[in-house]
């Protein structure tokens, strides 16, 4: 069967794939186009399944909103240079809003979510390997529904995400609060959600420091109570102090605002995936304290 540009156009179009691949596709299945299309699916996947043990720490944060939800996802590569490309950040995007209107509960059941294009999450990924040549994964996402109050997000570039809800204040209150928690990275609202494991890890690391100083007991733990408050300070929302404004800590800016927060997000592209390491939270309070 001769192989017309026009049945390349469509391969193309049907796939993403380049049009050397769609006719050597083509040619390997006498023209059938159904057959061209498993057999690059099955390369494709072939492709993913040898990449799959190379690292991938670079990538995107997408955040979509709507309907008084808000998604957040991280989709990965090798390379910022990919991270860039029109048809990863393409591919992210779409994820996002499978994220936020589907009723995926985990990243399994998000990856075999049907796309617009027909295809599965995880089968665009593969096809998406194959075309640009880099390991991918949707790593994770996470959905937030209202719970009374106002929604706002902060994107930091494509890598650090955040949306924090907020009850009673203004939009500029919602905007300053969710570039703060981009810049301060707060593990929760208050010290009354601080998980038990990570209290009790500290603590254990500053009782050992502070037996080394060799004072009596009693003066041991009111050195960490003292070292516990500071800590808790440290990594709650309500205890830091505000990038705008370092006198003053979010808890008392709430206040004065009346307004409370109520949940929030953050997710940067690469935490805890073994990576050279580069300090963003740095660059956005900078860019937070001259706004």
């Amino acid at each position: 069967m001769a192989i017309t540009a026009a049945l390349v156009k469509e391969l193309r179009e049907r796939t993403g794939s380049g049009m050397m691949e769609c006719k050597k596709a083509l040619v390997e299945t006498n023209g059938d186009l159904d057959a061209a299309i498993e057999m690059m699916r099955k390369s494709g996947q072939a492709k993913a399944a040898k990449k799959a043990g190379r690292t991938a720490a670079e990538g995107v944060i997408v955040i979509k909103q709507g309907g008084g939800k808000a998604a957040l996802v991280e989709v990965n590569c090798e390379t910022d240079f990919v991270a860039k490309d029109e048809n990863f950040c393409g591919f992210a995007d779409s994820v996002a809003e499978l994220a936020l209107n589907g009723d995926a509960g985990n990243v399994e059941e998000l990856a075999a979510s049907t796309m617009a294009s027909g295809s599965t999450v995880n089968e665009a990924r593969e096809a998406l390997i194959a075309k640009l040549g880099e390991n991918m994964n949707v790593r994770r996402f996470e959905r937030l529904s209202a719970n009374g109050g106002s929604m706002y997000a902060y994107s930091h570039g494509v890598r650090i995400g955040v949306v924090v809800e907020v009850e009673g204040g203004d939009e500029a209150l919602g905007k300053d609060l969710a570039m703060h928690i981009a810049a301060s990275s707060p593990v929760c609202v208050s010290s009354d959600q601080v998980p038990q494991d990570l209290l009790d890890k500290e603590r254990d690391i500053f009782k050992a420091q502070a037996l080394e100083s060799g004072k009596p007991e009693n003066i041991v733990e009111k050195m960490i109570e003292g070292r516990m408050r500071k800590y808790l300070g440290e990594i709650t929302l309500m205890g830091q102090s505000f990038v705008k404004d370092p006198d003053l800590t979010v808890e008392k800016l709430l206040k004065q605002s009346g307004a409370k927060v109520l949940q929030f997000c953050r997710l940067e592209v690469g935490e805890g995936i073994e990576k050279k390491q580069e300090n963003f939270a740095e660059e956005v309070a900078a860019q937070a304290k001259g706004a």
